[in-house]
């Protein structure tokens, strides 16, 4: 009975959704593409934000696209055919360009991502408006999801045949994606909305948007004790359909007589909390922030939604107006004054506080309909890719005009220096004190840093090589070295890492020694003898015999042209027979070939018994 009352639950709110949502419309977030390029393909392009990874708000990043010769729609690990678009020392970073279908955007991201590509760009497969690439649905293995950094684009069919072709030709198309436009910066003060939910049994989904709420609070907050932004919680509810109001699952799903609803949190209505208590909670941390603002500390709301979720989950079984009320005395906050400001949930007419939350998610002038949970709207414009601390202050920062932006962004007092946890997401070398992060007003930027006048190159995300010839003298270049018995080999060269003839390895944090005599690469004749040295080997040969290296053979000093003859004779007799057995063969296929003639052209005029009958009888049905 759980399972079927579940599902008639899901169909309920799918119903509902799609009534309440059915005049409204979903805005597709965009930035720019400008290609410099070839000449052919020079100009600006719209391409669609995806909703993962990190878009790089405020900023621009410069690469060259490739196409893949194979794994085209990039559904499979890079890893199985052995490429990788690591950008090369002193190349521009990698756009790998993927064609749409098979598996989800988010995990062609992912592939392109480890495959070591700076940005991902998508070629749509049908022609049509661009869309937003969306994450995946709950289920399955979606754990990269957090992981996804690199920034995604969305391009249309037939600016991606233009790029193929281009690339498909032998050019190399240089391209610049920038999203400086892609949030409004009209003034020196930020508007952003946080649209949310207080249910913390959805899975990954609520897992991630807590811990977003635990790490952002100390950034939110100075932002706007400063003055700096104007914040605003929002929460999203559906009213069940009339036709259903009185229903078992209405009635433990909605408020106010079915006006304000939200889906059971375990999708099973026989046990734990309803979705009623959802709203009530929903409606209780807008109540927090109302009451708060109006006590000029709307920063307060952080606190409370952070202590709640620590202090009141739904596994402890303390999601309880009890728990709450807890949090809300801890703060400071005027309790009557909340409870009064929600309401009476039971009631059958309509709660002002929530109506105007339903009013807030339909969009308004360039702002589309809120449909997607967790997200940000800043400056009128829906915020795309993962809530991420750095990523969301990057975001917020590029909303000020520009000039105009607050030292506070990435200042220590509200402790966002993004280079002093993991490294920004940047490339680094933990042994020699180099990295490519550097903090800026707009966030953090992964950029290849020079260091004792020796540039390092590369994507800054993944990897940094010093390059030129002076790179060996800066930690060996990043490479392998080490020393034995005298002898000292590096890996390191002018254009890059790379073993030594004699080792195998990655050349950057290993090089083995080959031993050649046991994998029988050379020295392989049978009066050889292989004895392997660290780096090298050494042949010889058995019997005062003479060692070829050319030819990797032991010979006698009379024997070489014994040799060459005997081979030269074996090869002689070899193609006679060949010519004997071939000539044979042909002798044979024409006899067959003019015997069948010849009683063809014989059954024309002298008809054999067995065929008489029958063409007796088709002159017959001739006459």
């Amino acid at each position: 009975m759980g399972s079927r009352s579940a599902g008639a639950a899901l169909r309920l709110w799918l119903l509902a959704l799609l009534l309440g949502c059915c005049q409204g419309r979903f805005v597709v977030e965009k930035n720019s593409l400008k290609v410099t390029a070839p000449d052919g393909l020079k100009g600006t392009y719209e391409c669609a934000i995806g909703n993962f990874g990190v878009p790089q708000y405020g900023g621009t990043m410069v690469g060259f696209v490739a196409y893949p010769k194979a794994n085209r729609k990039a559904c499979k690990s890079f890893d199985d055919f052995d490429i990788s678009y690591k950008a090369k020392p002193g190349a521009f970073p990698t756009f790998l360009l993927v064609d749409r279908g098979d598996c989800y955007f988010a995990k062609k991201a992912w592939n392109a991502q480890k495959a070591g590509a700076a940005a991902i760009l998508v070629a749509d497969d049908k022609d049509e408006p661009l869309i937003t690439m969306d994450n995946p649905e709950e289920g399955g293995n979606t754990d990269y999801l957090e992981n996804i950094t690199i920034p995604s684009a969305l391009i249309t069919k037939s600016f991606g045949d233009r790029l193929k072709k281009a690339i498909d030709s032998g050019d190399m198309v240089n391209v610049n994606l920038d999203w400086r436009e892609a949030l409004p910066h009209p003034d020196e003060r930020v508007e952003y909305e946080f649209w949310t939910n207080s249910n913390d049994e959805c899975g990954p989904k609520c897992d991630s948007q807590i811990d977003f709420v635990k790490s952002f609070k100390g950034a939110a907050q100075v932002l706007e004790k400063k003055g700096y932004t104007e914040f605003t919680p929002h929460y999203i509810t559906w009213y069940c359909p009339e036709a259903f109001i009185l229903s078992k699952q209405c009635k433990s799903q909605c408020i106010n007589h079915g006006r304000y609803c939200a889906p059971d949190p375990e999708q099973d209505f026989s046990k734990g909390y309803d979705g009623k208590d959802v709203v009530v909670q929903n409606l209780r941390q807008v109540c927090v922030f109302k009451v708060a603002k109006e006590h000029k500390k709307p920063w307060l709301w952080w606190d409370y939604v952070t202590d709640f979720a620590i202090r009141c989950p739904m596994k402890e079984k303390k999601y309880t107006k009890e728990c709450a009320d807890g949090v809300i005395k801890s703060l400071g906050l005027d309790h009557k004054a909340i409870d009064k400001c929600i309401g009476d949930p039971d009631a059958d007419e309509e709660n002002h506080v929530l109506k105007a939350e339903q009013d807030a998610q339909i969009g308004k002038g360039s702002r589309g309909d809120v449909t997607i949970l967790p997200t940000l709207v800043i400056n009128n414009r829906q915020y795309r890719g993962k809530l991420d601390k750095g990523a969301v202050l990057k975001a917020l920062c590029a909303g000020f005009r520009e000039t105009t932006e607050p030292a506070v962004c990435l200042s220590d007092d509200i402790q966002t220096n993004e280079c002093l946890e993991n490294n920004g997401g940047c490339w680094q070398d933990k042994a020699a004190n180099i990295t490519a992060c550097k903090d800026t007003f707009r966030g953090r930027v992964c950029e290849c840093p020079v260091v004792k006048g020796v540039k390092f190159v590369g994507d800054g995300y993944t990897h940094c090589e010093a390059s030129g010839s002076g790179r060996c003298e800066i930690n060996n270049g990043g490479c392998w070295k080490d020393t034995k018995n005298g002898r000292t080999y590096s890996a390191c060269t002018d254009d890059g890492c790379r073993c030594p003839d004699g080792f195998k390895g990655d050349g950057k944090h290993k090089c083995e020694d080959v031993d050649e005599c046991k994998e029988r690469t050379v020295c392989q004749c049978e009066e050889c003898r292989c004895k392997n040295t660290w780096g090298s080997y050494e042949c010889g040969c058995s019997g005062g015999l003479l060692y070829m290296k050319e030819h990797d053979t032991c010979i006698s000093k009379n024997g070489a042209s014994e040799a060459g003859w005997g081979f030269l004779w074996v090869v002689v007799f070899g193609l006679v027979a060949a010519g004997i057995a071939g000539y044979a063969v042909y002798k044979y296929r024409i006899r067959r070939y003019m015997d069948s003639e010849i009683r063809a052209i014989m059954a024309q005029y002298m008809p054999l018994d067995s065929q008489g009958d029958v063409q007796s009888h088709a002159h017959h049905i001739e006459m």
